[in-house]
């Protein structure tokens, strides 16, 4: 196979080439669904640790409640997939803007209608039944988001710049970690918790509207990607991206779909369980948690693009691969300073945890995507993304929270952490580097 720079490519990289889309507006472009999607994440997350479990699930005790809820959670990822490759064939049939668009409606209506289900009390088991459905439906979009997403930037940005560009997308789960959980601060000290309760939190889910009407606005603004469109006038894109990327690229999927499990776990831990664990174990206060959470997001917002950009200079393998290492030791860390109690040791385990997530969440964009060549880029790169995040993150929250329960010692809880990330490192260690080749056409 060859591999060459497309031309397309490379012209359309040349700062005031014309046609070509400020940087600028293509950072926003790429970030905004995957800082909706985990606004709407984050929503649901701290929504399933504090209020979901008497809303839709009022017959279990507080942590098995939880635990139902994060199992709803599950269900968002295990959807994913079968957005992945409906979407990741569309992707590399029709073009990366089309499918963009397209998940942006989707991911909206599907959580803003969840801000507007009637309650167990009011509906018995369809309330927690519709909650599943919904959370199906938003999967289904956010599996064909994260990869077109990626490509919009990277495809449009210079070659020596694609690792900070691919990590614009990969700052929109800090800046939706980050404006979730401050409206859900902001409400919870409007309302009292009886209020926040009865009808507070739908407050966040419908207001996800407006973040989808600012994001089509944004794409709308952004041509197709040039190598997508050199494909096009070649007619070089795939007639089955899909049977493809099993047949011909399947190394690369496992490599690829293996980088992502550690980080995601890792991310689980330190944003979703902290919120259970200093509420429902530590019994200290929600604004601690959620004050906690915003500090250590808005590090990792800036962290990442900054991670990203050094993967372009000493490659994607080192920078990861040091992320992976260090996520290990912190799994133990992050619970004696936990269990200390002090608002400063909580908030600094969350900030370091956060910062060593952005190690291995900055290259790591770059480095699913680079794995495929153009033709199957999209379908590659998405079901390596959906298929691990199931493995992962989908999982991890119920995981961590079950054998917390079960085995009553957080001891457990780090090594699952320390198995998830050895999965990354082994993915990792037989990979090839990407950082400094050609893409793969």
């Amino acid at each position: 196979m060859t591999e060459h720079v497309l031309p397309a490519a490379a012209s359309a990289a040349k700062p005031g080439a014309p046609g070509s889309p400020k940087m600028g507006r293509l950072a926003m472009a790429s970030s905004i669904g995957t800082t909706l999607e985990w606004y709407d994440f984050t929503v649901y997350n701290i929504m399933a640790a504090l209020v979901f479990n008497a809303v839709f699930f009022p017959s279990f005790d507080p942590l098995t409640g939880t635990i139902l809820a994060f199992s709803t959670y599950a269900v968002g990822y295990i959807s994913r997939p079968l957005g992945g490759m409906v979407f990741g064939h569309l992707g590399d049939r029709l073009g990366r803007r089309f499918v963009l668009v397209a998940t942006l409606v989707i991911m909206g209506i599907s959580t803003g209608l969840m801000g507007m289900l009637p309650t167990y009390a009011t509906w018995g088991i369809w309330a927690p039944v519709a909650l599943v459905a919904l959370r199906f439906v938003q999967g289904v979009a956010l599996g064909g988001e994260w990869a077109g997403a990626v490509l919009l930037s990277m495809e449009h940005g210079k070659p020596d710049e694609r690792g900070r560009n691919a990590s614009f997308t990969q700052v929109g789960p800090s800046c939706g970690t980050l404006i979730g959980t401050g409206f859900i601060a902001i409400v919870s000290a409007w309302l009292s918790p009886e209020e926040f309760q009865a009808w507070g939190w739908r407050l966040p889910l419908i207001s996800s509207v407006a973040l989808v009407l600012f994001g089509l606005w944004l794409r709308r603004g952004v041509d197709e990607t040039p190598v997508f469109r050199e494909m096009e006038e070649k007619k070089a894109t795939a007639k089955t991206p899909i049977k493809e990327v099993f047949t011909q690229h399947w190394r690369s999927l496992l490599v690829a779909g293996g980088s992502r499990i550690g980080s995601d776990v890792l991310y689980a831990l330190v944003v979703v369980f902290t919120l259970t664990y200093v509420t429902t174990v530590l019994h200290l206060s929600r604004p601690l948690a959620l004050t906690a959470t915003m500090i250590g997001a808005a590090c990792n917002a800036i962290a990442v693009p900054w991670f990203g950009s050094l993967s372009d200079r000493i490659g994607r393998r080192p920078v990861y691969i040091a992320g992976a290492l260090l996520g290990m030791v912190w799994a133990f860390v992050f619970f004696v300073l936990m269990d200390s109690a002090q608002p400063v040791a909580i908030c600094a385990a969350v900030v370091v945890g956060l910062l060593i997530h952005a190690m291995m969440y900055g290259p790591q964009a770059a480095f699913v995507t680079e794995q495929f060549p153009g033709r199957v880029r999209y379908a590659g790169a998405s079901l390596a993304y959906t298929l691990a995040g199931i493995v992962g993150g989908g999982f991890a929250p119920l995981i961590i929270a079950s054998l917390f329960k079960s085995w009553g010692t957080t001891v457990a809880v780090s090594l699952y952490v320390v198995v998830a990330l050895s999965l990354t490192l082994i993915a990792l260690v037989v990979a090839r580097e990407t950082a400094k080749r050609p893409l793969e056409t």
